[in-house]
């Protein structure tokens, strides 16, 4: 048997719903929800895409089509369902006792895999910190057995009550714990930032919507080895290396940040802050776009929201539009460097290819030109 097919066999068969508002960011075909599954290590069986005015407060999609959605998870042997939006802790609780399988939200399949990927130290504290988060407001649901508890002598408070405070505080002195862990890395890096900044080291981070090959550039422009694959989330831990430019003669230092994404759970962001504070303390951003990805522009203006939440929309932006060898020959641009309009603001823009090469030499041109005017002109000939 083909290994890639048995490897597919393998993965946990689910459903995918998506509920369109109105909203300009609704995704009819849930691609972005099937490469999630797909990355998390499942395999959708089938979609459920319907129009609703507002939310259905019990069951988010309304009886009838949970009824739907039930009928297809038995006919494909569903064992799970995702819904493209974030659900309450009791929608999610209603539709479990509806449809008699688990079923989980796009917030919480983004922690699944931030869970997966996690290397680093820091990293699996961020991911860790986001999930008792996430956790802490679905303890109506999460801890089923809890129903079956009574509270004590003259309790009023209902079934369970005295064992999911417990679970809450719990949680809230687990948060408490990884938080003050995090505060101290936190530390480490301002330490460290604080001696690249002695040092009159001149920072730079790439950013960019996930899979936009941020990684794949960085190795290609620091011949490092950091792990790049053509899958969502594939790099969650910063890595920082020197890149040397010869046109200048001088080192700068080059971070990788994790990627973005459309609706990236606030609490991710949060707990992701000391891992983005090199975005927001970076003298430029290096925005990588995917220039193959017919929905580049929306994108764009999601790393945009996202930089905007952190703190970072100030900092000056290089716009790199990669897998040039990707577009088709009819809209290959015309010249390697231009201007792109963003937000009112022209912006430099360089085409390249990081798998090719195709264009680094351009890029590396203008970080050249973007470093000059920030350091002593004698600096800059050491």
């Amino acid at each position: 048997m083909n290994p890639d097919n048995a490897q597919q066999q393998e993965a946990t068969p689910v459903i995918l719903v998506g509920v369109d508002f109105g909203g300009p960011d609704f995704d009819a075909p849930l691609e972005e929800l099937g490469l999630l599954a797909q990355t998390a290590g499942m395999r959708p069986v089938a979609t459920v895409v319907c129009k609703r005015k507002a939310p259905d407060p019990a069951l988010f999609v309304g009886s009838g089509k949970a009824d739907e959605i039930r009928l297809l998870a038995q006919m494909h042997g569903a064992a799970e369902v995702w819904f493209d939006q974030a659900l309450s802790p009791a929608q999610q609780r209603n539709l479990e006792r509806h449809l008699e399988i688990p079923v989980n939200d796009r917030t919480f399949l983004i922690l699944e895999i931030f869970a997966q990927r996690a290397r680093s130290h820091e990293g699996k504290l961020q991911v860790e910190l986001a999930r008792l988060q996430y956790l802490s407001t679905r303890l109506v649901r999460r801890w089923s057995h809890l129903e079956r508890q009574r509270g004590g002598i003259g309790a009023r408070g209902g079934p369970g009550e005295a064992q999911i405070e417990l679970d809450r505080r719990m949680i809230s002195e687990a948060i408490k714990r990884v938080k003050e862990r995090l505060s101290k890395v936190k530390r480490q890096r301002s330490t460290q930032r604080r001696q690249r900044e002695r040092r009159e080291t001149f920072n730079v981070s790439l950013v960019g919507y996930t899979n936009a090959g941020k990684s794949t550039l960085f190795n290609a422009l620091v011949k490092a080895r950091a792990y790049a694959a053509d899958q969502l989330f594939a790099t969650l831990d910063t890595t920082t290396r020197q890149l040397y430019l010869t046109e200048i003669q001088r080192s700068i230092s080059l971070s990788d940040t994790v990627g973005f994404i459309r609706d990236l759970p606030h609490g991710l962001i949060d707990a992701f802050q000391a891992t983005l504070q090199e975005a927001i303390d970076a003298d430029l951003l290096l925005h990588v776009v995917d220039a193959s990805n017919p929905k580049f522009p929306e994108q764009i203006q999601q790393v945009q929201q996202v930089l905007q939440e952190i703190g970072a929309s100030d900092v000056p932006q290089l716009l790199v539009f990669n897998k040039l060898d990707a577009l088709p020959e009819a809209q290959q641009p015309e010249q390697v460097q231009d201007v792109y309009e963003l937000d009112g603001r022209p912006i430099p823009r360089v085409f390249v290819s990081a798998r090719s090469g195709s264009g680094l030499a351009a890029l590396r041109g203008l970080l050249a030109q973007a470093v000059l005017p920030a350091v002593p002109a004698a600096d800059a000939l050491d």
